[in-house]
């Protein structure tokens, strides 16, 4: 089973700073994923040409499970985060991961019936600031909500902002989390053209099995965003 995380950057590429969407669409139907999430994705902004970009990418992806998160608002619109998946949600939940003055940011949680048993995937996108990440990372890990789900299998995947690789050592690992995108210098994926940060990283817990991680490396992926997309494929004991 496949999961791709992906700052898709509101389909805007990093270098030519064209709005194509189509190119996203492409790097992500090239990795074939069964989980997608998603970060900075758009709805109904002006940059964007007004669009509801997770009904497009539902669509043209062919996933009809979908959540979306809207976290910074733009006049009538606004953009966060997405999943999308093969599978049926079983539950879902959002947890808002502001803290004061700070930008909005927030966090999906889904329990996703895959064919070998329940997985809990965690969709992020996490603040600019050091001591806001790890704050936000607690406030997750410690929030009833994910709490319940402890028994399950749990993937938390996106972009993190985590420059200086302090989350692993910090607040996963009190809570016994593996980092499977280690080392750094292994999954840098920013920005795109010339990438020199581990900014998307993944962490999980429970009994998987056929542990992979990688970044995506095509040639479209340089344009499509300033990120390039992480995958991460795993199967279930």
């Amino acid at each position: 089973m496949r999961v791709l995380s992906y700052n898709i950057h509101k389909g805007i590429g990093g270098r030519d700073r064209r709005y194509r969407l189509e190119r996203v669409i492409d790097v992500i139907s090239a990795e074939s994923p069964d989980i997608i999430c998603l970060q900075e994705v758009d709805r109904n902004v002006r940059r964007s040409r007004y669009e509801n970009q997770p009904e497009l990418l539902s669509e043209q992806l062919g996933f009809t499970n979908r959540l979306f998160q809207l976290n910074v608002r733009v006049r009538e619109g606004g953009y966060g985060n997405l999943v999308l998946s093969r599978w049926p949600f079983l539950s879902h939940h959002q947890v808002q991961l502001t803290r004061h003055a700070k930008k909005p940011r927030g966090a999906q949680m889904a329990v996703i019936e895959t064919p070998r048993g329940a997985v809990h995937v965690v969709n992020w996108h996490l603040g600019l600031a050091e001591r806001e990440r790890h704050w936000q990372t607690r406030r997750l890990l410690e929030h009833h909500l994910f709490r319940e789900a402890g028994g399950l299998h749990q993937l938390i995947i996106g972009d993190s902002n985590d420059w200086r690789n302090t989350l692993a050592n910090g607040p996963f690992a009190v809570h016994g989390f593996h980092h499977l995108t280690a080392p750094a210098s292994r999954f840098r994926s920013f920005p795109a053209w010339l990438p020199l940060g581990s900014l998307d990283k993944a962490f999980c817990r429970g009994s998987f099995s056929q542990l992979s991680a990688h970044i995506a490396k095509r040639r479209l992926s340089r344009d499509a965003s300033d990120h390039l997309p992480l995958i991460v494929d795993f199967d279930l004991q």
